[in-house]
């Protein structure tokens, strides 16, 4: 099964209460892509560099099994640019700057062999780019998952709603899917969204984990406790990718699988929290990854028949 990633490849300057990295990479198909190496190795990366953007990055992702024949680079112009400074807290953040750069034209083209794939993970751009790849696709996918954000919805929600009726699982935050459906109780905005197309929504909870929604079916996976969050940067993309590696391996969608990728992806982002940039990504083991997964069953896991009721 063949994963197609549609996303930003970037520079970060990131201040947090830990420290300040500077001019490191970021961007949500770096991270996605990334994850999603750790369950399979057939990942199809669209994105957008400039001439400054390191070979060596791209060579580490093909080393990882990531095809790179839809990366534009644009000679004699700027890679997409984000700063930003991080709360005491580590949930809320300001922005500083953002520099489109190239991203400002990218218009992505498929190649030919990227039009079969079975996986879809669109990382979060703009509804018209998000909707254009899916017009080039040459069958319906297996998979389409879709992140999005609340400027989207503030500036171009009617665009918004015709991807998301394509798609088949949403991952947004708790808040966005508050404005997205017009409800504060999340069982009455799944409702909704369930009806706006998608059979799965995933509501991203930051620290508090995350919820998935299938009909009347809930499943809860709590935020596995790290040590230090080092920087929250592209947790939200190593969740994705984590996701979508996951379901690829599987080589389905049902809700079973949803439930265990909703897993991989929580490990996934929470092993990125732990240094800044990729840093933690780059080096994982198998093992290691095994027994964070285990750390979860073990935390999400009670025997009913011990319960004494009275």
């Amino acid at each position: 099964m063949s994963i197609l990633t549609v996303g930003t490849m970037a520079f970060d300057t990131i201040e947090t209460p830990y420290g300040k990295a500077e001019m490191v990479i970021g961007g949500a198909c770096t991270y996605i892509s990334w994850a999603a190496s750790y369950w399979h190795k057939d990942i199809h990366l669209v994105s957008i560099v400039g001439e400054d953007f390191p070979e060596s990055e791209v060579e580490q992702l093909k080393a990882r099994g990531v095809k790179m024949d839809g990366l534009v680079r644009v000679p004699g112009k700027k890679s997409f640019f984000w700063s930003g400074k991080y709360h005491k807290d580590m949930n809320g953040r300001d922005t500083l700057i953002t520099d489109l750069n190239v991203l400002a034209d990218f218009n992505p083209v498929l190649p030919d062999s990227y039009k079969n794939c079975e996986f879809i993970m669109l990382g979060n751009l703009t509804p018209d780019i998000q909707y254009s790849v899916l017009s080039q696709l040459n069958q319906k996918p297996k998979c389409i998952i879709l992140d999005t954000m609340n400027f989207w919805m503030d500036v171009a929600l009617d665009r918004l709603k015709e991807v998301i009726a394509k798609v088949d699982v949403l991952t947004i935050n708790d808040e966005e899917a508050r404005q997205l459906s017009g409800e504060r109780s999340l069982l009455k905005a799944a409702k909704k969204i369930h009806a706006m197309g998608p059979q799965y929504l995933v509501i991203k909870r930051g620290e508090h984990g995350a919820m998935l929604f299938h009909g009347e079916q809930i499943f809860y996976a709590p935020g596995l406790p790290v040590s230090e969050v080092i920087d929250p940067t592209g947790a939200g993309d190593s969740f994705a990718g984590g996701m979508v590696g996951y379901l690829a391996r599987m080589g389905s969608l049902n809700y079973s699988h949803m439930k265990t990728a909703i897993i991989y992806g929580s490990v996934m982002a929470s092993f990125c929290v732990e240094d800044f940039s990729l840093s933690r990504l780059r080096n994982l083991s198998q093992d290691l990854i095994h027994e964070r997964i285990r750390q979860f069953e073990a935390l999400m896991t009670f025997d009913v028949n011990e319960l004494e009721i009275a």
